[in-house]
């Protein structure tokens, strides 16, 4: 072996632990929207009565929750760009496991929304600033790698969080869950503070000025491609908080199942999504990022259609099911190649567009919930509709806003 070989064997494997560690903790914070929203999920009928509350008012913790990572975003991400990433990622986790105490001492349903607004202001700092991170580090192929990789961390959020979330209602009630997601939040933080390095350099960084902010995210919205991708990924983010935030009274209430039957049934759910963004990182390389996630947008729209056609005609369980197992898992193909294509020409704002990309992902997503309410909780085709709707529709502004990108020869 010659000194070049073995040069590279040993700086790669340097890099393989500093990979893995950063995997783990970016994954981490990019799991605090399936950890905070679908934790307290099999507890929403219990609160209901606990907080002398109804299933609708119970229902905006999660619309109050998506506002909040919204706000979050926008002003988190352009300050990332301006003081580098580590200061207000730290900011952001230190209000997160503040204000999820708050929400745990919540005597009203009011107050545990606007702890909701609070909670999800600090953890859009871990959302957004973990997608400028991978951009900072990574681009082309490789960052859809990775994207995919944190797939494998920040999936167990809906596979373990519901079952996590039924475990806690036997030893205690819904507070005791937003005790957990404090602990959590505290964990980040020191993992953060010990193991994430500043990866964007004085030279990278420009200042924090408001018109330049607005001037950026309009050059972003005004980018036909950049818009398409982060659009698509909003509607198929909607289609997944219908899902969310009707399936705990639909599957309990309608179906009959035990909150603990529910939290299997949705952690099911999220090992597909586990193993969706596993199979498109093997795949990435092999053919383009923007194939894969037309076959992601194409799984979503059979499988809202389906559940709604399982809903409509009053199939039974199983037939509600195996559709929505499919698109669920269609996010794990989705939302890496949605994100890398999105970002992927924004490398000198990465903060700003991946604010960007986010908001429209949440604010979209944020329509949802509303809409699956006005039907009412007696029937799945309110759920059903929603889902087809948004996932039909993602797939028409994919076709219709992106195109291929060129590649200049010579």
């Amino acid at each position: 072996m010659s000194a070049t070989d073995t040069a590279l064997t040993e700086t790669t494997a340097r890099a393989k632990p500093r990979t893995v560690r950063y995997a783990l903790i970016l994954g981490g914070l990019s799991a605090f929207a399936p950890l905070s929203i679908d934790m307290y999920l099999p507890a929403l009928p219990q609160m209901t009565g606990d907080l002398h509350s109804t299933n609708g008012t119970l229902q905006l913790t999660l619309t109050a929750f998506i506002i909040g990572l919204a706000l979050g975003q926008l002003i988190i991400g352009p300050l990332s760009d301006s003081l580098g990433r580590r200061r207000p990622l730290l900011a952001a986790l230190g209000l997160y496991a503040v204000t999820s105490v708050l929400c745990a001492v919540s005597p009203s349903a009011e107050l545990l929304i606007a702890g909701r607004v609070l909670q999800a202001i600090g953890a859009a700092g871990g959302i957004v600033i973990a997608r400028a991170v991978v951009r900072d580090l990574y681009s082309g192929t490789a960052m859809t790698k990775f994207f995919s990789m944190l797939m494998l961390v920040s999936g167990l959020g809906p596979v373990l969080a519901p079952v996590l979330g039924g475990q806690i209602l036997r030893l205690t009630s819904w507070r005791g869950v937003f005790v957990v997601l404090t602990v959590i939040g505290v964990l980040l933080l020191l993992a953060t503070a010990v193991g994430l390095p500043e990866p964007l350099p004085p030279e990278g960084r420009h200042p924090a000025r408001l018109g330049t902010t607005l001037r950026t995210y309009g050059k972003l919205l005004a980018d036909r491609s950049f818009f398409g991708y982060a659009f698509a990924g909003g509607l198929m983010f909607a289609a997944l908080f219908a899902y969310v935030s009707a399936s705990s009274f639909v599957l309990q209430d309608v179906y009959g199942l035990s909150p603990q039957s529910f939290s299997l049934v949705f952690g099911a759910n999220g090992v597909g999504i586990v193993l969706a963004g596993q199979i498109n990182g093997r795949l990435v390389g092999r053919f383009p990022e923007r194939r894969l996630l037309a076959v992601g947008l194409v799984l979503s729209a059979l499988g809202g259609v389906g559940v709604l056609l399982a809903a409509a005609f009053s199939l039974p369980l199983a037939a509600l099911l195996i559709p929505l197992l499919v698109l669920v898992s269609s996010i794990g193909l989705v939302m890496p190649n949605a994100s890398s294509l999105a970002l992927a020409e924004h490398p000198h704002n990465a903060g700003s567009a991946s604010a960007l990309l986010g908001v429209m992902q949440f604010v979209v997503g944020g329509f949802a919930t509303p809409l699956v309410s006005i039907g009412g909780e007696s029937s799945a085709v309110p759920m059903g509709t929603v889902m087809a709707s948004f996932a039909v529709a993602g797939l028409i502004i994919f076709a219709t806003l992106t195109r291929p990108r060129r590649v200049v020869v010579g």
